[in-house]
């Protein structure tokens, strides 16, 4: 036991050890300098009687028994010295004087081979090396009773601490996306699979540009899905950068589909690769609902800061009068004409008149009544600020390309029809995203609504860059999709981004809606709230306390955050966490993982120098594209003219006529 009492006779012990090594050391050196000591003088009977006796025990029958006991009894000593600990002091430090002392101290008698050297001086030259070789052993034996033995852990950012078990497994079905993967494990690395067994409870990619996700995660999404026969649809921000894999792919995949798929791309930079496809199309908008939706989208893609102010009066006039035209297109002459660049130029004709033509629709009516109110009543003030935000709005998107593309049908947006499935890309221009998102927001509003029903293919939705187009209704989608076989892909940069473009709201709701989440480099909230969801793991915990008498080690567990934000906010590219949703099917107990995703490079190169251009849909001309526009105006004024002078022409309508 560790007393006072105790560890000072200890003390005494170890003193007394030592004291009988430095006695013994200096009667070996009397003995075999005997005449050095006589010629100096220092000679006594008692001890010429002590060494004799001392030579009868054995001692000294020998040159090295007297010099081993002494340096044995000096090592006793030090086995049982406690120095004061010190946490700066290294083993090289200690390692140095044990190993010259000892060599010193074992060769010091070749000093008496020294040649032309008298008696005198050889004992000397003996005793001082001899001395030496023991003092320096002496030294590093009280240094390594010094020496922490116990270190800290060395690892300053907790690394190794933060690791934790991942599935190993290949865990894959008809619907999954299996990534390989590999993670460390304290010290270890071994390899993993990130397993995405059920895509249909969504998948959000996260992660700061250069982080990865298109690379490491979405490529992979579009590739397995296609070669899994899944109908699809890709939202390119940076066309062709998507669309291109999308293509190559479903070329060398035909075999894994029942029925041949159709490749579409909607791309408005570029008329000649382009398909040609009406929004609006008149068949798929059963009642008045349909087209207040697409009114909606429309409006609040092209003013993005209209989504936090929704019910506003200025916000809901607009969205009813652009709603009002375009039930009034879909009915007029069964939808010849229900076009959004259609939509558009009926908007610009004069108040009397539009509103005359509008009136005859009945089914519009309460949607327009406040316009013609106002028109009535000559507060044109207040027409204006109902009217022209709208008028001015939809004027950004009055643009020949956009017209010729939107204008005409050539295939349907019924992209999981199981008799004509279809992978659909529709690319944006990052210099132009607010005017092409807010069109392909419409597009996709229109799919979505097709896509989520029974009966279909399974089908998978892809937006690369989600936040630069407005989805309403996205939670909707990802809620009730999963029964209909509908994968959706969402890529954000960062929660910060979602929430500036749909409201802190719609951000919440779809960041902890979806199931299945991969993030990479991230900052600020978006890694806070990334790594509440990990959760807690036990991490060792050290300390180490020195004082003047003892030292102390306390070891001990605590749960601490199994990724904390520090540590997603400083992943590399390539590096990922995240979180897989299972089946009741397929189980998964270790959902979470911190690893890195292992792309073979040198083969996707191969594979993208071996990849077609998409090709043409036709040949075009800019004139051919100008008399589209031309054309669209002349119908817009002949509808206007036609449905006036059947006003004028029937009695009973006469009450509609504003002027």
């Amino acid at each position: 036991m560790q007393t006072g009492e105790n560890i000072e006779g200890l003390r005494k012990i170890i003193d007394l050890t030592r004291k009988l090594s430095i006695a013994l050391l200096c009667l070996h050196f009397y003995y075999y300098s005997y005449h050095s000591f006589s010629s100096w003088g220092l000679t006594h009977d008692v001890t010429e009687k002590l060494l004799v006796n001392l030579r009868n025990a054995g001692l000294f029958k020998e040159f090295y028994i007297s010099k081993l006991f002494a340096m044995g009894l000096l090592l006793i000593s030090l086995i049982g010295a406690r120095g004061k600990k010190d946490d700066k002091l290294r083993l090289s430090q200690v390692l140095w004087p044990l190993f010259i002392g000892f060599l010193v101290y074992g060769l010091s008698h070749y000093t008496f081979s020294l040649p032309s050297v008298t008696e005198e001086t050889t004992s000397i030259f003996y005793i001082v090396v001899t001395s030496l070789g023991f003092i320096l052993v002496l030294r590093g034996g009280s240094l390594l009773s010094r020496l922490l033995k116990d270190r800290l852990n060395q690892d300053v950012f907790n690394y190794i601490n933060e690791t934790f078990p991942q599935e190993e497994r290949y865990l894959g079905n008809e619907f999954s996306i299996n990534l390989p993967a590999q993670y460390k494990l304290k010290n270890k690395i071994r390899s993993s699979w990130i397993n995405i067994i059920n895509p249909f409870r969504a998948l959000l990619v996260a992660g700061t540009p250069g982080s990865g996700k298109s690379y490491f995660v979405i490529r992979h999404v579009i590739t397995q899905h296609i070669r899994k026969g899944f109908s699809m649809f890709v939202y390119d921000f940076k066309y062709d950068d998507l669309s291109r894999i999308a293509y190559n792919t479903l070329q060398n995949n035909f075999s894994a589909y029942t029925e041949r798929p159709e490749f579409y791309t909607i791309n408005f930079d570029c008329l000649s690769h382009t398909h040609r496809c009406n929004p609006l199309e008149p068949d798929t908008m059963l009642d008045i609902t349909d087209a207040s939706e697409a009114a909606r989208t429309i409006m609040l893609g092209l003013n993005r800061e209209w989504i936090r102010k929704q019910g506003d009066f200025f916000v809901e006039s607009p969205i009813n009068f652009l709603t009002a035209i375009i039930w009034f297109l879909k009915k007029h002459r069964r939808g010849k004409y229900c076009t959004l660049p259609h939509v558009i130029e009926l908007m610009q004709v004069d108040y009397e008149k539009l509103f005359t033509v509008l009136r005859t629709e009945p089914e519009i009516e309460v949607l327009i009544n406040p316009f013609v109110s106002a028109l009535v009543k000559k507060a044109f003030d207040q027409l204006e600020g109902q009217v022209a935000s709208a008028k001015i709005t939809m004027a950004r998107l009055s643009s020949p390309q956009l017209y010729y593309v939107l204008s005409k049908s050539e295939f349907t947006l019924d992209l999981n029809n199981p008799m004509e499935p279809k992978i659909i890309c529709m690319g944006n221009n990052p210099q132009k995203q607010q005017v092409y998102g807010a069109v392909l927001s419409l597009y996709i509003s229109r799919i979505v609504k097709l896509v989520n029903q029974k009966g279909k293919l399974k089908s998978s939705l892809v937006f690369d860059e989600f936040p630069t187009i407005y989805f309403n209704g996205i939670d909707n989608l990802i809620a009730t999709a999963r029964s209909n076989k509908v994968a959706t892909c969402l890529g954000v940069q960062d929660y910060s981004q979602l929430r500036k473009d749909y409201g802190r709201e719609q951000a919440d709701v779809i960041m902890n809606t979806v199931g299945n989440f991969i993030s990479g480099q991230v900052l600020g909230d978006t890694a806070k709230q990334l790594s509440e969801r990990f959760g807690r793991i036990i991490q060792n915990r050290e300390s180490i306390s020195i004082n003047s008498s003892e030292t102390s080690l306390s070891k001990s567990t605590q749960l601490d955050q199994a990724v904390p934000a520090s540590t997603i906010a400083s992943l590399s590219s390539g590096e990922f966490v995240g979180m897989v949703a299972d089946t009741p099917d397929q189980k998964i107990t270790l959902k979470a993982f911190h690893a890195e995703i292992l792309n073979d490079h040198k083969a996707l190169k191969l594979e993208e120098e071996s990849y077609q251009p998409i090709p043409k849909v036709r040949e075009i001309t800019q004139e051919e594209v100008e008399e589209n526009y031309r054309a669209i105006k002349r119908e817009v004024e002949e509808v206007v003219r036609i449905e006036m002078e059947r006003v004028m022409d029937t009695p009973e309508l006469g009450h509609l006529i504003l002027r």
